[in-house]
């Protein structure tokens, strides 16, 4: 299978067919864990330490599960509670947790490029699980497994990202991915929350929902995601969702057979209609979920094989 990276930091640096190589075996893991034993020894014996730095539910919920399930043993550090909070740098964090030899690190952080920093100081396969405005690989790759599941392909689709796109590493990493396999993409929101320059990414840029959404065959809602905001840039959220939230109006605009996505949390009632939402014709907000767990279980045993293999190569007993 074609995945040649040490670490998964961003969209950016994967190829098409390493995104496929990824999401192939993110399929098989979805049947492993539709199972009444949903066990795999792919990481038996490697230790996986999850450093959440930011809150976290869906992300930290579902690496914890893709660990165990495979077989690892996982810790969950509590970092609102670690040596940071006396003084300590994230550097001196990862050379003490690099000694401990660990095998897989998660990393979320609420500054860009935090994890990058972190994956130059250590021994280990290190994974983003968001940094700052910067990505958030396995999201979109969750995301493109849902909509390869449902669509029964990832090229030639046309897809509508909507909302906060400024503050969304969720829409930069989706953004990325969705033009790597072919797709057309457009960015739907209020002027305020679509970055300057975003109409020179490949991408369509609309400030109408109806526009946005004509005949589109997705429709991704993202989280206002005020704690990232240091102004006002939205008058109210009764005039957001009036303007910009999902209800059956603004979706009538997409194909029929168009899927409604949100990475959650969701604001119902200010991103998205609660009847949308629950829509199990229309939503594969859950499905996401699912695919979430099947994706990092998929992204750490690929990490975990180049592990071993470099280890082998350099004589080192795994």
């Amino acid at each position: 299978m074609t995945f040649r990276h040490r670490h998964l930091l961003g969209i950016e640096q994967l190829h098409p067919e390493e995104i496929r190589t990824l999401l192939d075996l993110a399929d098989q893991y979805v049947d492993l864990n539709r199972r009444e034993m949903k066990h795999s020894e792919a990481l038996a014996g490697l230790t996986q330490i999850n450093m959440f730095f930011e809150a976290s539910t869906r992300t930290q919920a579902s690496f914890e599960l893709a660990g165990k399930r495979l077989g690892a043993d996982v810790m969950n550090m509590a970092m609102q509670a670690s040596s940071l909070k006396k003084g300590e740098t994230l550097i001196d964090t990862a050379l003490t947790l690099n000694a401990m030899h660990p095998d897989l690190l998660v990393v979320r952080h609420p500054h860009s490029g935090a994890v990058s920093l972190l994956s130059e100081k250590v021994n280990c396969a290190v994974l983003n699980a968001g940094d700052g405005r910067h990505e958030h690989p396995t999201q979109a790759l969750l995301d493109a497994l849902t909509i390869r599941r449902r669509k029964g392909r990832l090229h030639r689709l046309s897809i509508a990202i909507c909302g906060d796109v400024a503050h969304s590493r969720v829409a930069r990493s989706n953004i990325i991915l969705l033009g790597k396999m072919e797709n057309r993409v457009r960015l739907v929101g209020p002027p305020t929350l679509i970055p300057s320059g975003a109409a020179d990414w490949g991408v369509e840029v609309f400030d109408d929902m109806a526009e946005g959404l004509k005949d589109v065959d997705v429709v991704m809602m993202l989280r206002l995601q005020k704690e990232r905001m240091d102004g006002a840039f939205i008058p109210s959220e009764r005039e957001y969702f009036h303007r910009f939230g999902l209800d059956a109006e603004k979706l009538a605009h997409a194909k029929d057979d168009a899927i409604v996505m949100h990475p959650g949390p969701m604001n119902r009632g200010v991103e998205i209609d609660g009847t949308i939402a629950d829509d199990i014709n229309r939503s594969v907000i859950q499905e996401q979920v699912e695919m979430g767990v099947a994706v990092r279980m998929a992204a750490m045993d690929l990490l975990a094989r180049n592990l071993k293999a470099a280890r082998a190569e350099q004589g080192v007993m795994v």
